[in-house]
């Protein structure tokens, strides 16, 4: 949610399966998902596999590192280096999500690459300079 509203979102995902549609609502709810996915079945004119004919899944890999008390991962330049030179080897075939659990000292380190071994390789590179507990 918080990502939604600093980038000006509306639409978004959580990998839970919790979806938001913050023109509509302003938490994940089921409902307003699927009539959204049937209202635009509906203005297409296609069936559900139709639209998502177009949908390319990526291997995503997602490492959740505790770490020390105290540690301000926004402001560790090596980790902001490496998330930046992962992005840029990935150059537009992936990405980065790099974020702290709201409930507890863990950072979430996602990366989607068309590649599975790259996306695996690139979140362990960037897992590794987390001064882990």
């Amino acid at each position: 949610l918080e990502l939604l509203k600093q980038k000006g979102w509306l639409i978004g995902g959580e990998g839970s399966g919790h979806l938001l549609c913050l023109d509509r609502h302003s938490t994940g709810d089921g409902t307003i998902a699927a009539l959204q996915v049937l209202a635009a079945m509906s203005q297409n004119q296609q069936s559900l596999a139709q639209l998502l004919d177009s949908v390319k899944i990526f291997p995503q890999v997602l490492l959740n590192i505790k770490f020390k008390a105290g540690y301000d991962w926004k402001a560790d330049n090596a980790l902001k280096s490496q998330i930046a030179l992962v992005e840029t080897e990935l150059q537009g075939t992936g990405r980065v999500l790099i974020r702290a659990s709201g409930t507890e000292p863990v950072l979430r380190v996602m990366v989607e690459s068309s590649d599975a071994t790259i996306a695996r390789n690139a979140a362990q590179s960037i897992a590794q300079l987390v001064p882990s507990v």
